[in-house]
């Protein structure tokens, strides 16, 4: 970046305010300047145990917050691990590592400890960090400051350029980040993903202060830094693409047979398991229930360019399925806790679904008028558990008191239970 460049992106954050654009650019003056060099230079890949320590020296000694990007390798590789990992910090400069040759970062966590960490979007990259040895304390979360402060448009390259006036090259973001050697073009761009990060922060955080929201963003950024990782989700193979298509319970062992016979040679191979084989052509199988190999070869997604021994693991797998009991087969649908889908309410219960149909009305009036998505504002699945089993005297106290106990933030419950308890009244709860 040029000193000329510098110079405005000071004056950017000095004089951003007023209300979020309409589009991106829009509350900067003049044409976006594209950013096409990291200030420093692209830095070096650190790859090695001495570099690293260097690295974790530099970072530990720098001041302010540090910037901290993650890429993987979606769509190629097995799994979200990350393939590089990005830092920035005043006083550090720029750093790319790579997780693969250095694949304990704890040294780098701990040196960080106590420093807020910028990253955008970060429930992303946190579960990949995380498994390097990178957890932070404390965070800020640019895309989720974005949404509270109600740019339509929230990711990276929109927020640098609608908020800071800069154009980032976003052409790399869906490549193969497990390329070994990666290219010079991809490590500028990594490095570019944290070149304005922590100055998006600034500008963002005055945004938010201006609109009185600043409190409702850090109780958000402390909830996500306090979360603990994810729990496995229970019979991923449901999550099929085309599943609503498959009704039969041995249909439904047939898919069931095929996704975890995918994942294991995926996870073997480390490849992505769409690589291994399409989600179309598990549920084709599944619909058709091949007899033999030569039926198998016939269906879409089996017969192009795939080898005998291949069918024939895949037809091993629908031939298990089809020699489960009933008992071994899956029901047809996941056991759900909590409310039913809202399409099934005014069948169920007409009266919560009346409750319902009040409390998204008012849920939506008050999004609105705060310029924020609703989703934001409160979850819908707290609204709806809300609507499904309302307190049996809905006021101020046990409405907060139910929002508390699905998770939502002191913010939200203080301003969205007053809007709940008056739609339970008018829906007769």
């Amino acid at each position: 970046m040029t000193d000329a460049q510098d110079t405005a992106a000071d004056s950017t954050l000095r004089t951003h305010g007023g209300t979020p654009p309409d589009d991106a650019g829009s509350s900067v003056p003049g044409a976006p300047v594209p950013l096409l060099e990291p200030r420093e230079g692209i830095p070096p890949v650190i790859a090695d145990e001495a570099a690293l320590a260097a690295a974790v020296a530099a970072f530990a000694a720098g001041s302010g917050p540090v910037a901290v990007d993650a890429e993987r390798a979606s769509g190629y590789r097995y799994g979200q691990r990350a393939y590089l990992v990005q830092l920035r910090r005043e006083g550090a400069g720029s750093a790319l590592i790579d997780p693969v040759a250095c694949p304990d970062l704890s040294a780098l966590g701990e040196a960080l400890s106590g420093v807020e960490w910028v990253l955008h979007a970060a429930t992303q990259d946190l579960p990949c960090l995380r498994e390097i040895g990178m957890t932070p304390t404390r965070l800020f979360d640019t895309e989720l400051a974005g949404r509270l402060a109600g740019f339509p448009r929230v990711g990276l390259g929109a927020m640098v350029e609608g908020v800071l006036g800069y154009v980032l090259e976003k052409g790399h973001s869906a490549v193969d980040w497990s390329t070994r050697p990666l290219p010079e073009p991809w490590l500028r761009y990594a490095a570019l993903d944290v070149e304005l990060l922590v100055d998006l922060r600034d500008a963002l955080e005055k945004e938010l202060e201006r609109q009185g929201k600043l409190e409702w963003a850090l109780q958000e950024f402390d909830a996500i830094a306090a979360a603990p990782p994810a729990e496995p989700r229970k019979d991923p193979w449901r999550r099929t693409s085309g599943m609503h298509k498959v009704r039969r319970r041995r249909q439904l062992g047939v898919v069931r047979e095929l996704w975890q016979t995918r994942d294991r040679i995926a996870q073997r191979r480390d490849v992505s398991p769409g690589k291994v084989l399409s989600d179309a052509a598990i549920v084709e199988a599944a619909l058709a229930l091949p007899a033999n190999v030569h039926a198998l070869a016939a269906l879409n997604g089996f017969g192009h360019r795939m080898g005998r021994r291949q069918l024939e693991q895949w037809q091993a797998a629908v031939d298990r399925a089809k020699a489960l009991t009933e008992s071994q087969l899956p029901q047809p649908g996941q056991q759900v806790t909590g409310p039913p889908p809202p399409r099934a309410w005014a069948d169920k219960d007409p009266v919560a679904a009346a409750r319902l149909s009040a409390a998204r009305a008012g849920v939506t009036a008050l999004a609105e008028r705060l310029t924020m998505p609703q989703e934001n504002l409160i979850a819908p699945d707290s609204v709806r558990r809300l609507c499904w089993e309302p307190p049996a005297v809905a006021d101020d106290t046990s409405v907060a008191g139910a929002l508390a106990g699905y998770g939502a933030r002191p913010w939200q419950v203080d301003l969205v239970t007053p809007v709940l308890v008056a739609a339970l009244a008018s829906a007769g709860a």
